[in-house]
């Protein structure tokens, strides 16, 4: 696969991610979310991207989840992207910070009613003793909003990985593959440091 000659790692991350959502690809927004806790416990799961600029990468969440934890101790954070048909995958790390409750507000408004209703009634990361709590958790959550849109409950929010590194793999034979590291030194700088890896 080649690229056109970009200046930033976003607008090579737009190429690469436009491609993929005109793959057959099931859901091409998922990404591998790795975060620490306090102790410098790692722990990944998988959260769908829901947008992107030169600020950074927005993924949204249930605030006392496992992972909003991890972010309140230790604000860092890994992003990897795999498309398989591509070959290729994308690396992203970097600081964490909330997004604004301006940004919050308008994505909730966006979800489908059934998941925001999902997000009233989720505990999310807690124990859950039945399945049939959360049923009836969702169903007295639908009780409360009958006819009336569904606000943004403050439990719910999102954060946007600040990046300071990103790394594009592309498959080759041989395992010879290509791997094109973009580096900067603060995440407000305009200039990136770009370098090949060994593979």
């Amino acid at each position: 696969m080649s690229f056109t000659p970009l200046s930033t790692p976003f607008e090579r991350f737009t190429e690469v991610y436009a491609r993929a959502r005109e793959t057959d690809i099931p859901e091409p927004t998922a990404t591998a979310l790795a975060t620490a806790d306090a102790h410098g416990r790692p722990t990944v799961r998988m959260v769908l991207l829901k947008g992107f600029d030169e600020r950074g990468f927005v993924f949204y969440t249930n605030l006392a989840s496992r992972k909003a934890r991890d972010l309140e101790t230790n604000p860092q954070a890994a992003l990897c992207f795999h498309w398989q048909p591509l070959e290729m995958q994308v690396r992203i790390e970097g600081g964490v910070v909330p997004v604004s409750d301006a940004e919050a507000d308008e994505y909730f408004a966006s979800r489908p009613r059934g998941s925001q209703l999902g997000a009233w009634a989720s505990r999310q990361s807690e124990v859950l003793e039945s399945r049939e709590m959360l049923e009836n958790r969702l169903l007295e959550i639908g009780r409360r909003f009958p006819d009336d849109p569904v606000r943004r409950p403050a439990f719910w929010s999102g954060y946007r990985i600040r990046p300071l590194r990103i790394e594009f793999w592309e498959g080759r034979a041989d395992r010879l593959h290509v791997r094109d590291l973009f580096t900067r030194d603060h995440p407000d700088a305009v200039e990136w440091e770009q370098r090949q890896l060994y593979p």
